[in-house]
């Protein structure tokens, strides 16, 4: 079975070309990988039902193939909400990248957090594995995305120290770490 790509970005992320997830996509389509990058609508005043639609369709684009998913801050807060709604497996690997938290993150993302964090769910909704990699310096979770995320989810999260938000004010243009996890050689 072949594999797709889907990258989901955040709140007020206008898909630059010097943002570490444009950067992901343009290696893996170099790479020779099928990927989807979609913008998400109204990525200055999301709704979660328009984001959710969004995301239905480009699963729904990767039907047959085996799906990965890289979602970035606001990103993570839309696959936990729909994973919530799916119960099952929808992708095969998903990446969890600087996930927000409620009280950090301004009001007009509130729609994403209305519900608690369905644990069970989240674990559900990818099949062989499910990761996040967080800072200890995050301006949107400061409690830090292991205690807020990784403990509920019972992984443990990879901390970057002082990596900000991971977005390029925090000096992530170009970054390895996403591009070797998606084509690491131990996918199975």
């Amino acid at each position: 079975m072949p594999d797709a790509f889907l990258i989901l970005h955040g709140l007020e992320n206008h898909r630059t070309p010097q943002h570490w997830h444009f950067l992901l996509a343009a290696q893996l389509v170099e790479d020779g990988q099928e990927v989807r990058y979609p913008g998400l609508p109204d990525p200055d005043a999301p709704r979660l039902d328009a984001w959710l639609a969004t995301l239905d369709r480009e699963l729904g684009e990767l039907e047959g193939r085996r799906r990965t998913v890289v979602c970035h801050s606001l990103g993570c807060m839309l696959w936990m909400r729909a994973a919530a709604v799916w119960q099952r497996p929808v992708a095969d690997r998903v990446l969890l990248v600087a996930p927000p938290a409620a009280e950090q993150v301004p009001p007009t993302a509130e729609s994403f957090f209305r519900d608690e964090l369905d644990p069970g769910a989240v674990r559900a909704s990818a099949r062989e594995e499910l990761a996040i990699v967080c800072s200890d310096a995050d301006p949107y979770n400061h409690a830090g995305a292991q205690a807020r995320y990784g403990d509920p989810l019972g992984i443990e999260a990879t901390v970057i120290p002082g990596a900000g938000h991971f977005n390029p004010d925090s000096g992530h243009g170009p970054w390895p770490l996403p591009v070797e996890w998606c084509l690491s050689p131990g996918r199975s």
